[in-house]
């Protein structure tokens, strides 16, 4: 698989998330070519702050490798990752993250501050504009539904 294909699937989960009334952001953690984690937003569902999809699929891969160190793993996510999913990503050691669409309000991989420049003992190699049209749609078409 190619990291157009790992996006792909990050796009599914994203959509699965908007059929819930989520906002459509969806996550696939890959590790030696193979997904071992998979997250979708779900604040609204679960009724929590911390319902991010990279929150979800971080926590899955850690109880999926039995440990917290995600070094050899890559994130793909939809949405450019906020204060606290970049945070997450720092502490966990992933060494590579791909997202698609910018996030203007509080993507930390540039958008509105870059946290991996930070002096942080992590900085992982940063990739935006993955599928980013299909990932900006998504979101946009989920937006103009609500209104």
């Amino acid at each position: 698989m190619e990291h157009r294909d790992y996006m792909a699937r990050a796009l599914e989960l994203a959509k699965e998330a908007m059929a819930e009334g989520e906002v459509p952001v969806g996550c696939v953690i890959v590790r030696d070519g193979k997904v071992v984690g998979e997250g979708r937003n779900r604040r609204e569902t679960c009724r929590t702050a911390l319902g991010h999809a990279e929150i979800e699929a971080i926590d899955q891969v850690c109880r999926t490798l039995g440990g917290w160190r995600l070094t050899g793993c890559t994130l793909y996510v939809t949405l450019e990752p906020c204060p606290m999913c970049a945070g997450a990503i720092v502490n966990a050691r992933i060494p590579a993250l791909y997202y698609g669409a910018k996030d203007d309000k509080a993507g930390c991989c540039g958008s509105v501050l870059n946290l991996f420049e930070e002096r942080f003992n992590h900085h992982p190699r940063i990739y935006g504009g993955l599928l980013e049209e299909q990932c900006t749609d998504l979101l946009q078409q989920f937006f103009q539904n609500l209104r």
